[in-house]
């Protein structure tokens, strides 16, 4: 992992890196970590920008690239994923679980990964999910308790499940 100055990982901060390179997880100046970050074997990228808050029991788990800009606030309990995290065919799925038990996490396996960005100064409320292949627009919010599975224009409002445009942000709001 590489930790940017002055960058904190609080005493409920796990970060798992099971790629096992340095670089796959990269956390900027400033930043405070409380949640998971975590990379599969197969690939993962985790990077977050500076000044970020990711809150207690929030868990950021990539098989493929999760971007995160700066300034941005993830509360606590929320989930970010850019994969489907296990096989949707049964089969494949109990076999992906026994390789995990038995030997660790695969090296090689498609899991329906779709970069997730978050860009410049969004607020995620707790419990919220964000699903792989989302864009978060800068300044965006993002309601406690949402599910957010599409694309959030910049400077508006969502909330609920699946997350819905409630309204755009004010001028003197942005």
């Amino acid at each position: 992992m590489v930790l940017g100055e002055k960058a904190v990982l609080h005493s409920t901060a796990t970060v798992r890196n099971i790629r096992n390179q340095r670089h796959a997880i990269r956390v900027g100046n400033n930043t405070h970590l409380k949640g998971e970050l975590l990379t599969f074997a197969h690939g993962g990228e985790i990077s977050i920008g500076e000044y970020c808050y990711v809150g207690e029991q929030s868990h950021i788990w990539s098989a493929a690239h999760i971007s995160i800009g700066d300034r941005v606030l993830i509360s606590h309990n929320v989930n970010i994923f850019d994969s489907l995290t296990h096989p949707v065919n049964p089969r494949e799925r109990h076999r992906h679980y026994r390789e995990i038990i038995t030997s660790g996490h695969p090296v090689s396996i498609d899991l329906g990964e779709a970069p997730v960005c978050i860009r410049n100064d969004v607020w995620i409320g707790c419990l919220s999910i964000v699903l792989g292949g989302v864009t978060i627009g800068e300044g965006a919010i993002v309601g406690a308790g949402s599910v957010v599975s599409k694309d959030v224009p910049p400077f508006t409002i969502v909330a609920g499940n699946p997350a819905k445009f409630v309204r755009e942000l004010s001028p003197d709001e942005r």
